[in-house]
């Protein structure tokens, strides 16, 4: 891909003032994106700006989940650049740790208004706004844990899991004009995943053939394929990008 291919296009990146998001925003941007990214600190969201270039990058402070925000965040774009030609659902929260039978109903529910209804919402607002007329792509961030059992992290998992299926409903729906389609990475090491192997980076890595965990700009990277030309006959698929862990899966 070069930076004609995505030049002149418009993308919403939720909950990209760090980690994946900030990595997927920066990847756009450096293929020629425009970009309005969100987040909930305002603060640290326009650090982010500041750092991705003020001169194609706008950010949107608000929680995921609130309609309103969504909106805001949607034609904040429309108003700035004139078009939201893709979306990246990236904001999620995971503020649980242990098994199924014992967590809290109420943190479940968040965990699914942050991961799963907050995507359904960014994505009716970018169609009504642009897509529905004039096309476009979806890229949702789900997770290896919506595809498999992953112990102690069984809501965002649950949450995850519902985000693949938004995935193929929306692919069908949307076609031929939006397609849509998700990735699900392995540990990628952010802050947000730090729990999972601070402490025992080692360990963690010898499961993975490709012998490290991921990074920002390796989901960034992929996210920008899904949005470019280069997928224009993709659509509806989960990209599982895990440095090979699932090779080993079972033994």
């Amino acid at each position: 891909m070069t930076a004609q291919e995505l030049s002149g296009k418009v993308a919403l990146v939720t909950g990209a003032s760090r980690g994946i998001g900030y990595g997927i925003a920066e990847t756009l941007v450096a293929r020629g994106d425009r970009v309005v990214i969100t987040g909930r600190n305002k603060d640290s969201l326009e650090q982010a700006v500041q750092a991705l270039g003020a001169d194609r990058v706008i950010g949107v402070a608000g929680r995921a989940h609130d309609e309103a925000h969504q909106e805001a965040a949607v034609a904040r774009a429309m108003e700035a650049f004139g078009r939201v030609d893709f979306l990246v659902n990236n904001a999620g929260t995971n503020p649980v740790f242990g098994p199924m039978a014992e967590v809290d109903l109420a943190v479940a529910r968040k965990v699914f208004e942050t991961n799963v209804i907050s995507a359904l919402g960014f994505a009716q607002q970018t169609w009504k706004a642009w897509q529905k007329d004039n096309g476009g792509a979806i890229v949702n961030i789900a997770s290896i844990a919506g595809v498999t059992a992953a112990p102690f992290v069984g809501a965002y998992g649950m949450s995850k899991a519902a985000m693949v299926n938004l995935t193929l409903q929306l692919a069908q729906e949307m076609a031929p004009g939006v397609r849509v389609n998700s990735v699900a990475p392995a540990v990628v090491k952010t802050k947000f995943a730090a729990a999972l192997y601070e402490g025992r980076e080692e360990e963690v890595v010898a499961s993975y053939p490709l012998g490290r965990l991921g990074t920002a700009e390796d989901i960034g990277g992929v996210a920008a394929f899904l949005l470019s030309d280069a997928a224009a006959w993709v659509t509806g698929q989960n990209l599982v990008v895990d440095g090979g862990l699932f090779l080993n899966a079972g033994f």
